[in-house]
């Protein structure tokens, strides 16, 4: 019947409902998304933008579709400026790019889908119509930004009475029932022409136009692959920061560390892998059309080996400062018993997204615009029709043409940071699934001053092992 792993039992539910019934991963795939982006908006829904990496036994690399919108016609960095800001809002209709999700709906249902998209998003709209419990996540995330989104037309069925919802009460969205209802009808279309299309408008303050609006957002694109640990890696190519996971692998292979996830040498690795990399990031990941590197030289060794001169298995380096790009996400996988394997990945971004909703269509838009700055000449200066720096970074693994991982995590940020450990745990120190998901991981949330390795750990991990080769740990 299948496999799904979604962040919500009602999401799995529905997936392995969708290929019990005889539909493939692609179709459970499309019903879960619909599903978690119902029953909590603080992590995905049709606001949002998509990314999917599908692989079909048989072919030699995946699939990749990119759902992530552009900027509005009156994006730029001098209107940014003029209305007095030296970065892009989070919390604006500056920060509000085209929502991606629902072409990047009709894109996989067209291509991949073995049932109508009707079909894949009747059980979403059930569960909006009938009323669901607020799980726990849920229920505090939506007392944490009342301030915020309280007074949105579409958080009135999120606060029944007023109030935010304690775990398992109840909740009915029946203004999203309504927009998906819609789609399921008449696809793209009546979402970005119809009612939710000119609530946006509106929203934006006009800088998301009706033309904006109608150019399609999902692109099928090639997929960025590094051959690593014995296995080909793959992501979603920029606009996005998936390479980080592969360049960081490759480069934590080369420095042959102990296979042995109990050793503070095997996390030193990692962590001064993924650290020699990502420093670099915000420079080099924006729209194809805009960023200075091919995705192929992102992770070539000729590009990455130099990199390893400057790291020592002793003690810790010093690379300078990146940028800060927190996240709220929604990650999801599916295989069918055909082998078809999907790593999708939804988001609005931080939590909600921008906290404004397209009036009353129960629609949260979200801020990926955030990705943006508004320093001139730079490849993610905000412009119309640019796609911002996303974090979203799903991968999906093969052997010798053949599925045999797919993995993914949300986390802004942190996703490759994440995503690193569990592979290295999995395929270089050769752990079962259950074994890899549980060794005790390490995050860099920002690097301080003088760019020092400032870690949070989990506990179990050899803190002292960790400080004694020069990492900061809390």
């Amino acid at each position: 019947m299948g496999v799904a792993v979604t962040p919500h039992h009602l999401a799995s539910d529905a997936a392995i409902q969708v290929m019990r019934s005889g539909g493939n991963a692609v179709d459970a795939a499309l019903t879960a998304i619909a599903v978690q982006g119902t029953v909590d908006p603080t992590t995905c829904g049709v606001g949002g933008d998509l990314f999917a990496i599908i692989h079909r036994p048989g072919e030699a690399a995946p699939t990749v579709l990119n759902a992530s919108g552009r900027a509005g016609s009156g994006a730029t960095a001098a209107a940014v400026r003029e209305a007095g800001h030296d970065t892009v809002p989070l919390r604006s209709h500056w920060s509000v790019t085209v929502p991606g999700c629902v072409d990047g709906f009709e894109a996989l249902s067209e291509r991949y889908g073995s049932r109508s998209l009707g079909e894949l998003l009747a059980p979403a709209i059930a569960i909006a119509e009938a009323g669901f419990p607020a799980g726990p996540e849920l229920a505090r995330a939506l007392g944490r930004i009342q301030p915020l989104i309280g007074d949105q037309p579409s958080a009135h069925a999120l606060y029944p009475g007023g109030d935010p919802p304690a775990p398992d009460d109840q909740l009915r969205r029946a203004d999203y029932a309504t927009t998906l209802r819609a789609i399921a009808a008449d696809g793209r279309d009546a979402f970005y022409m119809g009612a939710p299309g000119q609530a946006i408008t509106a929203a934006t303050d006009g800088t998301i136009t009706s033309d904006d609006l109608d150019r399609r957002q999902a692109d099928w694109v090639d997929p960025l692959g590094c051959d690593v640990f014995g296995h080909t890696a793959w992501t979603v190519p920029p606009n996005t920061q998936g390479y980080l996971t592969l360049a960081a692998a490759w480069i934590f292979e080369q420095l042959g560390p102990p296979r042995d996830p109990e050793s503070p040498a095997f996390h030193h690795a990692a962590i001064e892998a993924y650290r020699s990399v990502a420093w670099e990031r915000d420079d080099l990941v924006a729209d194809p059309d805009h960023a200075p590197l091919s995705m192929d030289a992102l992770v070539s060794p000729g590009r990455l080996s130099p990199l390893l001169d400057s790291i020592s298995m002793s003690q810790t380096g010093t690379w300078p400062t990146p940028g800060f790009a927190p996240g709220g996400t929604a990650y999801l996988c599916t295989m069918d018993d055909d082998g078809m394997g999907v790593s999708l990945i939804q988001s609005n971004f931080h939590g909600i997204g921008s906290t404004l909703s397209a009036g009353t269509t129960g629609v949260f838009l979200h801020n990926r615009g955030g990705g943006f700055n508004v320093e001139p000449g730079h490849p993610n200066e905000i412009a119309p029709g640019k796609r911002p720096l996303h974090t979203l970074s799903p991968t999906l693994w093969t052997k010798d043409g053949n599925l045999s991982m797919i993995l993914g995590t949300r986390g802004g940020k942190f996703q490759p940071q994440l995503l690193l450990q569990v592979a290295a745990s999995r395929l270089w120190a050769g752990l079962s699934p259950a074994d890899a998901q549980n060794v005790p991981r390490w995050a860099l949330p920002e690097f301080g001053p003088g760019s020092d390795s400032i870690l949070e750990v989990e506990p179990g991990i050899d803190a002292d092992g960790l400080a004694r080769l020069g990492h900061r740990v809390t």
